[in-house]
């Protein structure tokens, strides 16, 4: 917890002291990334994971609430409210450099590394030789045919079904929450509180049809991780996405919870603008998910 006070030169910079929650925070992520490799090899990950998940919980809460206390108690100033924003601007710079990489993937895979393995340009021994029966075509697993079924066959998931539908949830939930930005700067607190409502709604809506998308992939469809580089790249990119939406619709959760006590005004709201930020950028990007890997299939 910090024992500091806000500064009585309004110039000067705002710093916290005794906080322990990044020394936790370093902990629960190198807990959780432990668990994840030792699941992946099969030794005691699930218990670790846990661990390390409850962890980043008791983190994200308790710094949550060092931070709204602090602001609550007008010890930020405006360097301070600055700093916030250029912040989340190099993070979400930092998230789209993310899945920039995943998109790089994909287009390597697909445009690339597909047609090399089918003959085109100067590996033609790779058709004559390595793989003469691969038909070089996209969406596919793989010379090998990895994947759950003894055949190798797997069926994509059709763009326009849930994914459409989710993605005009997805699209909505940027509206509602841009008519909540607007209500804020408004003072017309009735409205800012109903709309966001219905934006973390919406995100937690999209979060339960990506799932049960999931397991109609898994069950019926044939269409898994392990479904050679397209199951690899489809679940990777969609996946990450989904747990971004998570995390978006909780942190939107939070900041409607602060709404009802009263929290943000129509000058200085930067925790509201932030989460904003963030959810736009979803949206963006599951656009972008949208056309490039269930339409464009």
């Amino acid at each position: 917890m910090s024992h500091a006070h806000a500064p009585a030169d309004s110039s000067k910079y705002y710093l916290p002291h005794g906080t322990p929650w990044p020394i936790i925070g370093s902990v629960a992520l190198f807990t959780t990334m432990l668990g994840v490799a030792a699941w992946l090899n099969e030794w005691f990950g699930p218990e670790v994971f846990a661990v390390g998940l409850a962890l980043l919980a008791v983190m994200f809460i308790g710094w949550f609430r060092t931070v709204i206390n602090e602001n609550q108690a007008g010890v930020y100033n405006l360097h301070v409210d600055r700093s916030f924003r250029m912040g989340m601007i190099w993070f979400i710079f930092s998230e789209v450099m993310f899945f920039a990489a995943f998109f790089g993937a994909l287009f390597y895979a697909r445009t690339l590394a597909v047609p090399w393995i089918g003959g085109e340009g100067v590996k033609v021994f790779n058709k004559i030789f390595l793989w003469p029966n691969f038909d070089a075509a996209w969406p596919t697993n793989g010379p090998a045919k990895l994947g759950p079924r003894a055949d190798g066959s797997f069926e994509v998931i059709p763009a326009f079904g849930v994914p459409a539908l989710n993605t005009a949830i997805l699209l909505t939930s940027g509206v509602t929450i841009t008519i909540a930005h607007h209500a804020l700067k408004a003072g017309n607190r009735t409205v800012l509180k109903v709309f966001l409502a219905l934006t973390f709604m919406l995100g937690f809506l999209f979060v339960s049809l990506q799932a049960r998308e999931y397991g109609e992939a898994y069950m019926h469809r044939g269409l898994q991780l392990s479904t050679g580089i397209y199951g690899s790249t489809f679940f990777m990119l969609t996946g990450f996405h989904g747990l971004h939406v998570t995390i978006g619709a909780i942190m939107l959760t939070i900041i409607w919870l602060r709404t009802l006590r009263g929290h943000f005004t129509p000058t200085r709201h930067f925790g509201f603008e932030a989460v904003a930020w963030y959810w736009h950028f979803v949206d963006v990007v599951w656009l972008l998910l949208f056309v490039l890997v269930y339409w464009l299939v």
